[in-house]
């Protein structure tokens, strides 16, 4: 875009107006950009630190040059070039007040090469910030969107895209695999980010994301687009194998069948875009545990144990479904475990026997070297479904009579055996606490339990110094998220510094209380 200052006045607004059509912006826009450019030259004439400004009549065109000088009541002014004190201005314009201007006309500036090349520059720069605002403002808000634009060229293998009014960005990452496009080609992609950055507006482009699958289905499916159905997850393995989530808000309408379409007509005209991707589409459920059996097809499911706190779960397959049930190289499983937000674990159901069985052994020999019973007592207890010596100290001796060839007489003697087993424990624990050098200010400190001051003495935490090093995950770390939590971690910490601040004054009364709390927290964990 080529200007020349030096034209005719009536033309600058016939160039302005060409630009604006041309960039698709508004003519004023244009127009201060020309002031702009004449100011800079108007500076660059008279002084860079004057304050010189210039209008363009919006009627006629004709350009007025004049240097602003603000009226200030400092005498001597902080800035010469641009301020004049109220005594002298009142001399130059009586009346004049505070805050107001003196404007003075200047001659016309007669354009030189360089002036006016510096003037072009300033103009396009300018008009270029705008048309990139605009575009901005633009595509901002059509993020979730997909557009169609053709490839302009590759950069790097990444696709240069123009969507007509923009340019964006195809990542060669965010294509999908084995798929190639050549220079005007048309492409079909999804808007997921629009961000402002120094070189303009950059619009990110992709077709692996999840959003893309939804948006297209949205286009198929009219009743999706209604509202009528609603996909509530989308879990990809781009080009290879997609898994979707449809619910329906009309009970007369199957929305797996809805998405599917007439013969597959609909699923197909998405799988022709996604290059062949197959596209498993299962019915969403509010129940957490029949979702994942649903993500899991085509595969049968025998049983699902879950763990909501860690969204863990354990699915169980018959022998002949686990290939299917995870999948060529962890396809299934991986989809369905995006799809659900749950690690799922795969287990056969022999598997799920024999590591049962193992639990079993495993408790029972605790039962039977802890309180000296033989495998039949200690299995009673494991099928009961106790896991632990503790268990049997917080029952009732009723409820542990009750058990099928127990009574009174056993559940009191199993309860003296689990009392007496627990305290010989705290006692080698504590000899082994003071062996490894564990100071007993550190148990004060935390109201540690023996087998808590072992693990902290394994990890070289020995004395009150030591303590007071930690940071809070630290000793969550050592002890684990069951003994201690972070509010006791540092309410345990902040206690074994006090003797830090001794010298400074005793410690904080809320101090002394959370490190109180802290030392019954612990008790209670222990």
């Amino acid at each position: 875009m080529a200007v020349d200052i030096t034209i005719a006045r009536p033309e600058l607004l016939q160039v302005a107006e060409a630009v604006a059509r041309e960039k698709m912006i508004e003519r004023d826009e244009v127009l201060e950009a020309m002031e702009q450019a004449i100011q800079k030259a108007g500076r660059a004439k008279y002084g860079h630190e004057k304050d010189i400004r210039a209008f363009i009549d919006r009627r006629n065109g004709e350009v007025k040059l004049s240097r602003w000088t603000e009226v200030v009541e400092a005498e001597p002014v902080e800035n010469e070039a641009t301020q004049l004190s109220l005594r002298i201005a009142l001399k130059i314009k009586p009346g004049i007040k505070i805050g107001e201007f003196i404007i003075d006309p200047l001659p016309p500036i007669d354009f030189g090469r360089i002036a006016a090349q510096t003037a072009k520059q300033v103009i396009v720069q300018r008009v270029r910030e705008v048309e990139r605002g605009k575009q901005f403002a633009e595509y901002k808000d059509r993020v979730g969107e997909i557009i169609n634009g053709i490839v302009k060229r590759t950069e790097y293998g990444n696709l240069m895209v123009d969507l007509g009014r923009a340019e964006a960005l195809l990542r060669r990452d965010e294509t999908i695999p084995r798929e190639a496009f050549r220079n005007g080609d048309r492409v079909r992609a999804y808007i997921y980010d629009v961000r402002e950055e120094p070189r303009g507006p950059q619009i990110f482009l992709s077709r692996t994301h999840p959003g893309f699958l939804a948006k297209l289905f949205a286009q198929e499916v009219p009743e999706i687009y209604d509202g009528i159905i609603e996909i509530k997850a989308v879990a990809r393995d781009p080009g290879s194998r997609a898994k979707m989530a449809v619910i329906s808000r009309d009970s007369s309408i199957d929305p797996v069948g809805a998405c599917v379409g007439m013969r597959g007509s609909r699923v197909q005209a998405v799988v022709q875009e996604l290059q062949g991707e197959k596209i498993d589409i299962i019915p969403w459920s509010g129940d957490n545990a029949t979702f994942i059996v649903n993500a899991l097809a085509p595969a049968e499911v025998t049983k699902v144990v879950m763990d909501d706190e860690t969204r863990r779960v354990e699915v169980v397959v018959p022998d002949d479904q686990l290939s299917l049930a995870i999948g060529r190289r962890g396809q299934n499983v991986r989809l369905a475990s995006q799809l659900t937000r749950y690690d799922v674990d795969i287990l056969t159901e022999a598997e799920e026997s024999e590591r049962r069985q193992e639990e079993f052994r495993k408790r029972s020999g605790l039962f039977v070297e802890a309180l000296d019973v033989d495998d039949v007592i200690a299995g009673l207890l494991v099928t009961e479904g106790f896991t632990s010596i503790e268990d049997l100290l917080g029952v009732e001796d009723e409820e542990l009579a009750e058990i099928e060839g127990f009574d009174e007489n056993v559940a009191a003697e199993l309860k003296r055996r689990a009392q007496g087993f627990l305290d010989q424990r705290e006692v080698e624990l504590d000899e082994k606490r003071i062996a490894m050098g564990v100071e007993d200010a550190v148990a004060e400190a935390g109201g540690f339990s023996p087998s808590m001051l072992v693990a902290l003495g394994e990890k070289g935490v020995k004395s009150l110094d030591d303590l007071a090093d930690l940071a809070a995950d630290e000793l969550i770390e050592i002890l684990g998220t069951e003994a201690i939590d972070e509010d006791t971690a540092n309410a345990v910490i902040m206690a074994a510094r006090a003797h830090w601040f001794e010298g400074e004054g005793a410690a904080e009364p809320a101090d002394e209380e959370a490190a109180g709390e802290a030392a019954s927290a612990n008790d209670s964990n222990a």
